[in-house]
């Protein structure tokens, strides 16, 4: 297995945007307008872990403001995890956010989203807060300073 990487700073077409939902489905179990409302976030950044040509890992992030990116949605499939590929995922997107001028990366997750908020923790996130979701699940606010 030989794992390579592709970035992309707008929406992809076709074969690959397809997959990203996809995988998107099989982890958060719906695609939630996934491509509708990436088209919508401003200065899209979207990195995705490639088996061949298989995706078997993303990260999507946005500008939240001049000095703040958002690391929105990621993830990797099952059949992939426990081999690095999430935190490749996350150092890529935050050497895109560092040389891009942002001084901050903020990302939300849940409790249940343990493995994620653990990676989150010690690749140098603060927990700065938390607050209850529009379907009443408490989530956690983190950031990390670049």
């Amino acid at each position: 297995m030989s794992i390579h990487y592709k970035s992309f700073t707008e929406m992809m077409a076709g074969d690959l945007m397809d997959q990203v939902v996809s995988l998107h489905i099989r982890i958060f179990g719906s695609s939630d307008d996934l491509a509708g409302r990436m088209a919508e976030k401003p200065k899209l950044r979207i990195d995705l872990a490639m088996d061949a040509e298989k995706l078997v890992g993303y990260k999507i992030g946005y500008a939240l403001n001049r000095e703040q990116f958002y690391s929105w949605l990621g993830g990797v499939d099952e059949s992939h995890r426990h081999q690095g590929i999430a935190r490749d995922l996350m150092e890529r997107q935050h050497d895109y956010a560092r040389k891009e001028g942002y001084a901050s990366v903020q990302t939300h997750t849940k409790n249940k989203w343990r493995n994620m908020l653990l990676l989150n923790i010690r690749e140098g996130f603060d927990v700065i807060g938390t607050y209850t979701d529009k379907t009443g699940e408490p989530k956690i606010i983190l950031e990390k300073k670049l």
